[in-house]
């Protein structure tokens, strides 16, 4: 049978192909998506020639081989439905409703310990959201915020967003975060932060200070996330983060490049710059965390997050280059986009 499949074929272009999928072998099923996520980071990034492409595509999921050079199958944010078993798979798997870090694609073939079951309860428009959720979860182990601390997030993206959505959780001193999109900065204090700034406003800086002040001693912020994906908002976090502190790099940048002012109090201050990566698990964790471990928070905080309330925008997969457009052009409208199949 026949399945179409996203491809990036070139700078900002994305075109659908046919693709031939045989019937499930031994061990395999037969999935039918449903819904897909864009993700906003990564996706545009490789959308705009920005991915450095001699990197693997992902060494740790299995659907996502070769390099990150055009042409390009990529995503990893799939629910659909198991339409037919191969040989050797347990009937309870037909029909079930399933989560797989795949490509866009209408059909795919996979081991059924290559799908997670989306838990009772949740629907596709949730159950999408796992892998932000995912990353989120892994940027709070990262960081771990402490009763009492200020934190500031710079970038207010969809895991920017769901991030807020659990530090909120926190009985912190005071969350700020930061966006340059106004609908994302509503959201952000909608959903608990106790103020959200415009970064590229003139004297960001010295409100963000009067925010913190009479919070921590300096007023300074003890731990700032940095997920923006915008190599400037590093050194915005430097700079507002006091002695000791802490800066978890959650953006990729891919081959855009960071300045930072690393010769003023930097050093004096003993500031800590830590990059976060949810595909591996700080080493200092391993002992008592674990994928599944993760991946189980996740799900429960994809039920107590409820996010599909963040999708702003669904495209048939068939106009799936407008939904890419509309991300590159006018990321102000949008917070997450999805594919319907």
């Amino acid at each position: 049978m026949d399945s179409k499949s996203l491809y990036f074929t070139g700078l900002r272009r994305v075109s659908l192909r046919e693709e031939s999928i045989l019937p499930p072998g031994p061990g395999q099923v037969l999935v039918q998506t449903v819904m897909s996520a864009i993700s906003p980071g990564t996706e545009l990034l490789i959308y705009r020639g920005q991915a450095p492409r001699e990197m693997a595509a992902d060494t740790s999921i299995a659907a996502l081989t070769g390099s990150l050079a055009f042409p390009l199958k990529y995503g990893y944010a799939a629910v659909g439905r198991v339409v037919e078993l191969g040989p050797g798979v347990a009937r309870p798997w037909q029909d079930k409703l399933v989560f797989a870090f795949q490509p866009h694609q209408e059909l795919f073939l996979a081991s059924p310990t290559e799908l997670l079951p989306v838990p009772p309860g949740l629907g596709p428009e949730e159950a999408v959201f796992l892998p932000n959720l995912q990353t989120a979860v892994t940027l709070v182990l990262d960081g771990k915020p402490l009763i009492g601390e200020t934190v500031v997030v710079f970038g207010q993206g969809i895991v920017g967003l769901l991030l807020t959505a659990l530090l909120a959780g926190f009985p912190l001193a005071r969350l700020i975060t930061l966006d340059r999109c106004p609908n994302r900065r509503l959201a952000s204090e909608g959903l608990g932060a106790h103020a959200s700034l415009d970064p590229g406003q003139p004297d960001v800086l010295a409100v963000l200070s009067a925010a913190l002040q009479g919070q921590a001693p300096d007023g300074k912020a003890d731990l700032a996330f940095e997920i923006s994906g915008n190599p400037a908002a590093l050194d915005q976090a430097l700079a507002v983060t006091g002695f000791h502190g802490r800066i978890v790099i959650g953006s990729w940048y891919g081959t855009k490049t960071s300045k930072l002012h690393l010769g003023g109090s930097f050093h004096r201050q003993r500031q800590i710059l830590r990059s976060s990566q949810v595909s591996t698990i700080a080493p200092e964790l391993t002992g008592r965390w674990t994928r599944d471990r993760v991946l189980a928070t996740a799900w429960e905080m994809v039920q107590r997050c409820r996010p599909a309330r963040f999708i702003t925008h669904r495209f048939p997969l068939a106009q799936a280059p407008r939904a890419y457009e509309l991300l590159d052009r006018h990321p102000e409208e949008a917070i997450q986009v999805v594919l319907t199949y």
